[in-house]
């Protein structure tokens, strides 16, 4: 990498987060990491990087994020916005409060971040966001109802902020991660997904790291599906 570059990630301390973590650490990103549970600031120890324990819930722990990133190194040239899990149960048997809760982990787990980031990716004149949704935006499944309604939201809001913000040189896409290893592995699952197995997390992770890197510099505004044929866009 001809200069250093800058990667936030939040909810990064486990799962696909801690993966897209790691790997954009090993292709030569200082990385910042947010999670709630302490995971982030051990794992940004050991790459090397800069851990916040706090909550991507939480515009006060986002701009700690932020802030400190920019204290240590004075750019941020990439965020990657991962999530934990959210509110499951017969659509109709969601409670407001869990809806809420819903939207606080799939949409506004994205929007704070992205409001903080903008203005400085703007002032650089590049950045490259990149979201962790769900195969199931488009393909809406009853076993993760407030996940799959609001990254459709999701996907809206990335098109909105595309249209935007791609003239700022500033890009924004979704990866829709299937099955992935990181889940409970069941072999009914396994056996829905057409190339027969569990995506790896550190397949999301090279997607991840594709897109934020400059061979992706001519793509904005995408959900790209990685879970072995799972679903399929017409």
């Amino acid at each position: 990498m001809a200069a250093e570059k800058v990667a936030l990630v939040t909810a990064g301390g486990s799962g696909m987060g801690a993966g897209a973590a790691r790997r954009l650490a090993a292709d030569g990103f200082r990385v910042a990491i947010l999670s709630s549970s302490g995971k982030g600031e051990a794992l940004a120890a050991e790459l090397g990087g800069l851990g916040i324990t706090g909550s991507n819930t939480s515009n006060d722990d986002l701009k700690r994020l932020v802030d400190g990133a920019m204290a240590k190194w004075g750019r941020i040239d990439v965020l990657v916005n991962s999530a934990g899990h959210g509110p499951r149960a017969p659509i109709t048997e969601i409670t407001d409060e869990q809806w809420h809760t819903g939207l606080d982990t799939y949409l506004l787990n994205v929007i704070r971040p992205t409001r903080l980031v903008t203005p400085l990716m703007q002032a650089q004149k590049a950045g490259a966001i990149i979201n962790i949704s769900t195969a199931w935006a488009f393909e809406p499944s009853a076993m993760f109802p407030t996940s799959a309604v609001f990254r459709a939201g999701l996907a809206a809001f990335t098109k909105i902020f595309t249209d935007t913000h791609a003239a700022d040189n500033i890009r924004m896409n979704n990866v829709l991660p299937g099955w992935i290893d990181s889940l409970p592995q069941l072999d009914a699952r396994r056996d829905s997904v057409p190339m027969k197995r569990y995506g790896k997390v550190e397949e999301i992770a090279a997607t991840v790291a594709f897109l934020a890197s400059d061979g992706a510099a001519y793509i904005t505004g995408q959900n790209i599906r990685v879970d072995g044929g799972l679903t399929r866009s017409v």
